[in-house]
This record gives structure tokens, C-alpha cells and sequence, in this order.
């Protein structure tokens, strides 16, 4: 439930939002306040209070239709808020330009366009926020591009074309797209859907890194599956309202967290081994 005097998620026995341990005052890098989102005049985010500072690692978790997406694409200019304050690195959203800090990967696609192109040339996209247009790469660009791809295991099918990779290596393209940008906020939307365990541990073993330099990451999942090894914050929706803000709900299921919040358990990390599906 919301408190009906700032809109904001309860947090039950009266705690404070947590921020992350070693980052309490850390720079703040989304904030919501405020916020009202509409969809061909249906309201679909209703009294948005979110902030998220740098270092945070933030899964947004919600039902069907619970805003969750929305929510993501709103904060970062994709979508039109109705009412509210909105802000991208303490800058007004209409007026943010700094693209390059942000790395994004929608959901639900693959990397075909139709256009002829292998893997190396598509993470290389990333790097045009950084570069002028029609300008040659850098050697900073090109090692990007390597590193991105080694982080996701493709650095040997660069050269291959993209219509030669099955659906999952795809979006594994667009993750190291994103991550070529070198971001200092990473955005991906529903990375889990439609991949196996390994994938998913492949994924927690491609952000730890980041994590570990302070990158600041959110996350729409359905569920937490092998990524509670890494997130600090949950934020619940459920019809386009936040209601839960707070610690991971740890070994509890997300159908039981989902009807009773348990804001007091931790995530019990377990050992899991590392690989990507191909």
C-alpha cells in the first residue's frame, strides 16, 4: 500500500528506505516524484515515488500489467509521464542529453533488423554515442567492443553474421551492445524471459563485474532466480502503483511476497555455477 501523504511505499515497521550499504549518500541517478503515466488516456503509473542512487542494484518486480516496463521506459524518456518530476543524473528528463551514461535492453528482442551485419558491427553501435558520426573507430572504441563481447562469451563468433546466432546468442548481442557504451547506468528489461538457468547464471556472472565498479543497475524481473545473488533493492508493483520498497524478499516466493511483504529477510546467496546457454 501507499502512504496517502507522499505516495511513497511503505516500508513496513517503519524503516527506512535502504540505500546501499557502502553508498548512503550516493549520488542520486533516477528520481521519481510525483509521477502519473497514461497510456491512450488509461492510467498505467499512478503516484510514482523512486529514487535510485548510484551503485544500487534495483529489481522492479510486478504482476502482468502492473507498470513494470512502463515504468523503465518512462524513466528514461520513452514513453510521455502525465504529471510529475522526473529526473536522469539530477537533470530534468526533457532536458537529459548525456546518453552515453546509460546503457539500455529492451525487452523481448533479438538483434535481427533485417540488414546485413555481423555481431562485432552491432556491439560497435554502442559505441556511436561516444564517437562522432562517420568518424573511425578509436583504439578505446574497439577495446569496448572486445570487452563487451568477451563479457558475454561471443568474442569468437565476431566476425559471424547476426542471422547465423540463435535467438538467445542474439540477446546476448544486445547486452553486449549496451555494455560497450560502458554506462554508468545499465537498464535491462526482463533479461530472463525465455532463458534457461545457465543463461540467467551467465548474466549474474556478466554484472558482477560492474556491480563491483559501482555501476548502478535496474532490473524488470518476474522473478529473482540466480540475480538475488546481486540486488540490494526490490520495488514492487502491482496496478501501476509501488507498494513495497525494500529488502529482497530472499528464500520467500515471489507469489507469497507478491500477497504478504517480508521486508526482514536477506537473499541467501548459494554457489552457482557459471555459463552462458548457446
Amino acid at each position: 500500500m501507499t502512504d496517502a501523504k507522499d505516495g511513497r511505499a511503505d516500508q513496513p515497521g517503519g524503516r527506512a528506505r535502504r540505500d546501499r550499504p557502502d553508498h548512503p549518500e550516493a549520488d542520486v541517478i533516477i528520481q521519481v516524484t510525483d509521477g502519473n503515466l497514461a497510456l491512450s488516456g488509461r492510467p498505467v503509473l499512478r503516484g510514482i515515488n523512486l529514487t535510485v542512487r548510484q551503485g544500487e542494484v534495483v529489481a522492479i518486480l510486478g504482476s502482468n500489467g502492473s507498470g513494470k516496463s512502463t515504468l523503465v521506459r518512462g524513466s528514461l524518456g520513452l514513453l510521455p509521464w502525465s504529471s510529475g518530476d522526473v529526473r536522469l543524473f539530477d537533470t530534468p528528463l526533457p532536458r537529459f542529453r548525456d546518453w552515453q551514461r546509460v546503457g539500455y535492453v529492451p525487452q523481448l528482442m533479438t538483434a535481427t533488423s533485417g540488414v546485413p551485419a555481423t555481431v562485432g558491427e552491432v556491439v560497435a553501435s554502442g559505441r556511436l554515442s561516444r564517437r562522432r558520426l562517420l568518424l573511425p573507430m578509436r583504439p578505446a572504441d574497439r577495446e569496448a567492443v572486445r570487452r563487451a563481447l568477451g563479457a558475454v562469451d561471443l568474442l569468437d563468433r565476431r566476425s559471424d553474421a547476426l542471422s547465423q546466432l540463435s535467438g538467445g546468442q542474439q540477446h546476448r548481442v544486445l547486452i553486449a551492445r549496451a555494455l560497450a557504451v560502458e554506462p554508468d547506468l545499465f537498464v535491462l528489461d526482463e533479461p530472463n524471459a525465455g532463458v534457461d538457468h545457465s543463461s540467467q547464471v551467465g548474466l549474474v556472472e556478466t554484472l558482477r563485474p560492474l556491480v563491483a565498479a559501482g555501476t548502478t543497475v535496474l532490473l524488470v524481473l518476474h522473478e529473482l532466480g540466480p540475480l538475488a545473488a546481486l540486488i540490494d533493492r526490490v520495488v514492487l508493483l502491482r496496478d501501476g502503483r509501488m507498494v513495497y520498497d525494500g529488502a529482497p524478499p530472499g528464500d520467500v516466493s515471489l507469489e507469497e511476497f507478491h500477497t504478504h511483504h517480508h521486508p526482514d529477510r536477506v537473499v541467501d546467496t548459494v554457489p552457482m555455477r557459471s555459463g552462458w546457454d548457446l
